[in-house]
């Protein structure tokens, strides 16, 4: 074999082993680089940052952007065409919403629980005890609006425990409520036992036995107009498997 063929087949076995090398890493688990656009209901804001933070270490060049809120709200601006590419709702009504779009059409997973509790001022100064405390003279209560997921799981158990309430504001999303609360601006609130242990110290939690009669399932979805679908469908693995199963029990989530 001459000097110029020999050279040539050389070349060429280094470019084939580079090319392969390539394309091993391309078949790898990990997600493509870009942003993922997660909507997110505003009770899960504090666990789903800290797995947006784990995901971007886990695969560098990724970002994860978040919009938190109302999940009726965003669900509605889902449906008006926002850009995003997961969803996770506080409960199945409001993935419907963004379902009914046609933005959603694979099937969506559920991944946590919820119930509601009753947050006070630290000591609980004014004595509450259950849900008809809430309408108690001299007592401001303040509570989700009913189209908004907290706000359904509040009616459910306010009709269970055949008690009406008369709240000072109903407000569009879960954090809200608990805002009122830890700002002084109301005396109690309803919202989820995830919030009242984010807030810890800043409130006294006042269990609701009806709770049971409204427990609120999130699911989550990628969107199908998603513009990093891979790296998207990564992040909703993360959040349904082990590691974000481990993070939602820690922050006070139920199993699905």
């Amino acid at each position: 074999m001459n000097r110029a063929l020999l050279a040539g087949v050389v070349s060429g076995s280094v470019l084939l082993s580079v090319v392969g090398c390539g394309s091993d890493g391309n078949d790898g688990s990990t997600a493509d680089s870009g942003t993922v656009t997660v909507f997110a209901a505003a009770s899960l804001k504090q666990v789903f940052t800290q797995l947006g933070k784990d995901f971007e270490a886990a695969n560098p060049g990724s970002k994860v952007e978040f919009s938190f809120g109302g999940s009726s709200d965003l669900a509605a601006q889902i449906s008006q065409g926002a850009p995003a590419d997961v969803f996770a709702a506080a409960d199945p009504v409001t993935m419907a919403t963004a379902v009914d779009s046609g933005r959603i059409t694979e099937p969506t997973e559920n991944f946590a629980t919820n119930v509601l509790t009753i947050v006070t001022a630290p000591g609980n100064p004014k004595h509450i005890a259950g849900l008809s405390d809430l309408s108690k003279s001299g007592v401001q209560s303040v509570v989700c609006a009913p189209q908004v997921p907290c706000g359904r799981a509040t009616k459910k158990i306010t009709d269970a425990a055949v008690v009406s309430l008369t709240p000072v504001s109903e407000e569009a999303s879960v954090t809200d409520v608990l805002t009122k609360v830890t700002s002084g601006q109301a005396d109690a609130g309803v919202v989820y036992v995830t919030d009242a242990t984010t807030a810890a110290a800043k409130v006294a939690a006042v269990p609701i036995p009806e709770a049971s009669a409204a427990v609120n399932t999130y699911p989550i979805a990628v969107l199908a107009d998603s513009k990093n679908e891979k790296s998207a469908h990564e992040f909703e693995s993360l959040v349904t498997g082990p590691k974000g199963r481990e993070a939602l029990a820690g922050a006070g989530f139920g199993a699905p």
